[in-house]
């Protein structure tokens, strides 16, 4: 394996356990839970008609609509463990066709035991306000569940019929295969770059080399490797943007990204309000900071390669896995010892798969699984600056997973508005420990690092939403062509990153790569937005640090209970508000003032 640099080699990042869900693929508990599963969907199906026969009494209404949610609750928790199962480990080696056969075949028996409980939404969506209001009320048990019946009602205007329904379920294994050709056609991939033979994660990391020549070589090397895969990749996006546009016709969604909003408990509005206040921010933002990068590399024009070049052109600081985990815990700390103790269960167990290696997919994740298991978590460690970040980052969900379980599987299912905030808030504080135990030598390296985070996961987001808009309107009209899809890329890109950085020739394909694309359509505009809401905590927290910790657990131990706007008010923070937005932006241009009275 070529990584850029070598870090100090104490203690080597660890693989995972999965164990607590099963051995192996032979394990008999996958056979086993199969078959709970089967016997829970089986009762719960029992109950088909029920609801709408008893609707004229509110309190029959109410036992059967308790029961009959929680025995989905315990079908959803079976399989989602049986499914967690099969992604998490053939996420670690995508090269390996018997465990992705696994995972596709188990996905297929998955959907054929869950499909037949499609009824439930829909019967429960046949009853009137009033009558459900009233089970709610009569029914202790059942009022538990109004969190999660808030989500079931707001989709009642797009519902189709159970036969369609059914259709779609069953139909989501195979649609799922584009998104596993996807991963394993990168996954197989190898950059070129000089004489190192690289994976993509070690690509990508190599574009924050201290040396020019090694960032150049990594960019050119993805170059040649996207350019050869790039038909593959158009067409699968083509193929993934096709399947949802139908859908999203039938179920009377007007644009891409509603069913997202929707998800989200956000109104498409707001999600413009934000994108338009971040494009409006880019002059101030992202074309100042790499202008004065520009000037203190020495350069009248940044290369795309450069974007995130450290400032010094020694090697950075590196960091073993134990440096990084300690420092990742202090910083959990800081917000009381809980907070720590739970990270560090990730690391005891352990619940990480840290070690980079050949087959396995890149980037990172929190796997919840279930509220009754435990989450993992996935990266691939380098041993970089950045590499502290993404394990803080991803830290961060899982203590929000393990926090929002106590509320149950179904309604610790967090929407994305409030999935990142959490993990955003981790990166920060570990952000801030790195610069306050930093040499003062390092300290202008790592504002401008943290500047770069911050222009990486708000502006650079940003832009990916308003390609992928642009991208999904033009694919209405008929399938849109890589060479397409690459100019949509570089206008969108050129106009985030300003006139101070020079996109390369064969950037155009740098599309292809982005998983959210592909696995996640629109999810990408949910970072932006967690990264501004997470700025407004932070101002919050600076007032009172002691004050903010137990409303800030609250806020992640509801889960899914309540919506965004909920979540905020005891913060006295109102992000329907327009000048919302504003705080998180102004918040990286001080960022940008300081940075710029060091150069």
């Amino acid at each position: 394996m070529n990584a850029p640099f070598k870090a100090p080699a104490v203690t080597e990042p660890p693989l995972w356990d999965l164990s607590d869900l099963y051995a192996s693929r032979d394990d008999a508990r996958v056979s086993a839970d199969l078959e709970a599963s089967r016997g829970a969907v089986a009762e719960l199906n029992a109950l088909q008609g029920r609801m709408l026969a008893e609707r004229a009494d509110a309190a029959a209404l109410g036992a059967t609509l308790d029961r009959a949610i929680g025995l989905y609750e315990r079908a959803s928790e079976k399989l989602g463990a049986l499914g967690a199962y099969a992604f998490l480990a053939a996420s670690t080696d995508r090269s390996d066709a018997a465990a992705q056969g696994f995972e596709a075949d188990l996905r297929e028996k998955i959907t054929a035991v869950a499909t037949p409980t499609v009824w439930l939404t829909l019967e429960i969506n046949q009853l009137e306000e009033a009558e459900l209001e009233a089970a709610l009320n009569a029914h202790a048990g059942a009022a538990r569940w109004r969190p999660w019946l808030r989500r079931v009602r707001a989709m009642k205007p797009h519902e189709l019929s159970q036969e369609l329904e059914t259709f779609v379920a069953e139909r989501m294994p195979i649609a799922a295969q584009w998104p596993r050709l996807f991963d394993e056609t990168l996954a197989a991939m190898k950059v070129k770059a000089g004489k190192d033979e690289l994976t993509l994660s070690e690509a990508l990391n190599q574009l924050s080399d201290p040396k020019e020549a090694r960032r150049k070589a990594a960019a050119e090397g993805l170059n040649v490797a996207l350019a050869a895969r790039v038909p593959t990749l158009a067409l699968v996006l083509n193929t993934v943007a096709a399947d949802k546009a139908m859908e999203d016709r039938w179920r009377g969604f007007k644009r891409p990204a509603h069913s997202r909003h929707l998800s989200n408990e956000v109104d498409g509005e707001a999600v413009d309000a934000m994108a338009d206040a971040v494009a409006a921010a880019y002059p101030r933002l992202s074309h100042r900071y790499y202008a004065l990068k520009a000037r203190v590399l020495g350069k009248a024009k940044l290369d795309q390669w450069d974007r995130n070049a450290p400032l010094e052109t020694n090697a950075p600081r590196g960091f073993d896995w134990g440096q990084g985990r300690d420092l990742v815990l202090e910083s959990f700390s800081d917000l009381g010892t809980e907070f720590a103790d739970r990270a560090g269960r990730f690391f005891d167990k352990p619940w990480i798969d840290g070690r980079a290696r050949p087959g396995k997919q890149s980037g990172a994740y929190a796997h919840p699984v279930t509220a009754d298991r435990h989450p993992y978590v996935f990266l691939n460690w380098m041993g970089e600056r950045r590499d502290v970040l993404t394990l803080a980052h991803e830290l961060g969900h899982g203590v929000h997973q393990t926090l929002a379980a106590e509320k149950g599987t179904l309604l610790a299912e967090t929407p994305l508005t409030l999935a990142e905030t959490a993990s955003i808030f981790a990166e920060g504080l570990t952000f801030d420990r790195l610069l306050a135990t930093a040499p003062k030598a390092e300290q202008r390296g790592l504002l401008a690092g943290r500047i770069e985070d911050g222009l990486n996961t708000v502006v650079r987001q940003i832009a990916f939403h308003r390609f992928e808009t642009r991208f999904h309107d033009e694919r209405a009209k008929g399938e849109v062509s890589a060479e397409r899809l690459g100019e949509l890329f570089l206008e969108e890109m050129g106009a985030s990153l300003g006139p101070a950085v020079t996109l390369n020739e064969g950037y155009a394909a740098w599309w292809s790569y982005v998983s959210h694309f592909v696995h996640a359509p629109f999810y990408v505009y949910a970072y932006a937005f967690g990264d501004l809401l997470v700025a407004a905590l932070m101002e919050t927290r600076a007032k009172d640090p002691a004050g903010f910790t137990p409303l800030y657990r609250d806020l992640l131990a509801a889960g899914g209970t309540l919506t965004y706007a909920e979540a905020l008010k005891p913060f006295g923070l109102d992000p329907r508000d327009p000048a919302f937005w504003t705080i998180g932006t102004r918040r990286l241009e001080r960022l940008i003032d300081q940075f710029e009275t060091l150069v």
